[in-house]
């Protein structure tokens, strides 16, 4: 058994899985029962067939020819010796086949702890494949679906369904492109053959009749199917096709269906357990090119139901700008901050503090702002002490923060999960950003839309904090901080696909570039 382990290369990859596996169960075999295969065999070998719909590889997880194994073994005489071996050898490649699909199916293709792959650092999902083969074989039970060979989040299950639909239009020639020639857009009232296109784009199901000149008007009713898109693709709605909708419009059905397959791998690497069972079940949710923030919470408080979470609060956000992009990662909030300081980070006291020092020495106080020495009780630092010239964000000592206040950066309010890149949720003077559709304005932050809402929300159990307290304090010039009774979880993710309770598609752009960089990972991998 050992030897034939070593030798199948396609087993390679969990190779001292497969030593654990057998060597902890002293070498006995798994898929079979008085020398019968098990009912589970057939269900695997049928998701591994329809592994496709995964957006995988079936080929990949077929390192041996089963059914010339089986049929073999069946034709063999009981009493050939050579028979128990052909069952070890087939026990074996059944239980290295399902690791390398059950590794891709719930882990992922790519890692996503490789930096030079992607940029995630969410908390990994940790599946114990011998525990989850233990459970199909039913030699013990779990709460998760390994038995079904069913993925963990109804997010992937509905970007799944949504593949599939997807690959139905494709076969039957997608949809078509736009050609608008020399007009710049369409709007209501136009008669036009691209007026037709634009129609059977939105409507792909519809028989259209090419002689049907009412088909040809750009009517009330196009209007508001072209805003629904619009929608759907976080764009300005105003029912006018050209610009950026025109461009969402034509992009290839083959590119939309990489786009999904790469959003189901993020799904993937979410923790099979969205919240610690230690936490009240509930979690904030930031996805990135969205610009949206939302809150779920499980109204049972059930560890166990993974799946009864209900979006119970949502509010636009700013994310940081390309070249101080929003990191993603996931950790839990411990501190509301009220009526904050700011303290600003040392590359941007270099770039962006010290131009104007150098130019203006009395800049720092128009910005309310002043220098502080980096210790538990601040003192107060003269800014004409200091060398503006030579400084560097290496070599800058003391601290610049800005008072608290109406003007603060950071508004009135912010949310403390500490974390490695210094980023966390807060307020913002610049609401009138809010009224943009794209809105990477920060230095990485997340700016909320709606901060008082988020306060009461995860003050709600201590009722000294109602909505006039929390208002007071934030206005009352003076840093306030309160510790929340229990942590709560927070993920600040990347998905530039997904299918609402609805079933609606979503697409948003690339912001950072993550999704070119996990396409060229994920396909180098087929």
């Amino acid at each position: 058994m050992l030897n034939y382990i070593k030798q199948q290369p396609g087993f390679k990859q969990h190779q001292d899985l497969l030593f654990d596996f057998y060597g902890e169960r002293n070498y006995r075999l798994a898929w079979f029962r008085h020398n019968e295969l098990v009912p589970e065999t057939q269900n695997f070998l049928q998701a591994v067939n329809n592994a496709s719909k995964e957006g995988l590889d079936p080929k990949k997880y077929k390192a041996v020819d089963f059914e010339k194994l089986f049929k073999q073994y069946k034709e063999m005489d009981p009493q050939d010796a050579g028979r128990q071996k052909l069952q070890q050898k087939i026990d074996i490649a059944l239980t290295g086949s399902y690791f390398n699909y059950a590794s891709d199916f719930y882990r992922g293709r790519v890692n996503p702890q490789n930096a030079n792959a992607v940029d995630w650092n969410v908390k990994k999902n940790h599946i114990n494949l011998d525990k989850a083969l233990q459970t199909i074989l039913k030699e013990r039970e779990s709460t998760y679906p390994y038995y079904e060979f069913e993925a963990l989040h109804a997010g992937y299950v509905r970007l799944r369904d949504k593949l599939q639909e997807y690959r139905q239009l494709e076969t039957k020639g997608g949809w078509p492109k736009i050609e608008l020639g020399s007009k710049k857009m369409l709007q209501q009232g136009d008669t036009a053959a691209a007026v037709l296109a634009l129609r059977k784009r939105l409507n792909p199901d519809l028989q259209v009749n090419t002689n049907d000149k009412q088909l040809r008007m750009f009517d009330a009713k196009l209007v508001q199917q072209v805003k629904h898109f619009q929608m759907l693709n976080g764009l300005d709605q105003d029912g006018v096709v050209g610009g950026n909708t025109l461009q969402e419009l034509n992009v290839p059905i083959d590119e939309r269906i990489r786009q999904i397959v790469i959003n189901m791998e993020r799904w993937r690497w979410i923790p099979k357990r969205l919240v610690p069972k230690s936490l009240d079940q509930k979690y904030i949710w930031v996805n990135i090119p969205e610009y949206k923030l939302y809150v779920y919470e499980d109204p049972n408080n059930d560890p166990e139901a993974e799946r009864s979470y209900k979006k119970v609060m949502e509010m636009p956000v700013i994310v940081g700008k390309t070249m101080h992009s929003t990191p993603i990662f996931s950790d839990k909030m411990e501190y509301v901050v009220m009526a904050p300081y700011w303290n600003l980070p040392n590359s941007i006291v270099e770039h962006e503090i010290k131009p104007h020092m150098l130019s203006n020495p009395g800049w720092l106080e128009t910005q309310n702002m002043e220098i502080v020495t980096k210790e538990k009780d601040p003192k107060p630092v003269s800014p004409s002490s200091i060398n503006w010239a030579d400084v560097t964000e290496k070599n800058f000592q003391y601290m610049v923060r800005q008072k608290p206040g109406q003007k603060n950066a950071l508004g009135t309010i912010k949310f403390l999960f500490p974390n490695q890149y210094a980023v966390y949720l807060h307020d913002t003077p610049a609401d009138q950003l809010f009224s943009q559709t794209q809105r990477d304005f920060s230095h990485g932050c997340v700016r909320l839309g709606r901060p008082v809402d988020l306060t009461k929300y995860v003050l709600k159990d201590m009722p000294e904090w109602d909505e006039e307290h929390i208002r007071e304090t934030m206005n009352g010039g003076e840093e306030t901080w309160v510790t929340l009774p229990k942590k709560v979880q927070v993920y600040i993710v990347y998905f530039t696909a997904w299918v609402d309770e609805n079933g609606e598609t979503h697409f948003r752009d690339d912001i950072y570039g993550h999704d070119k960089k996990l396409e060229q990972q994920y396909f180098a991998k087929q």
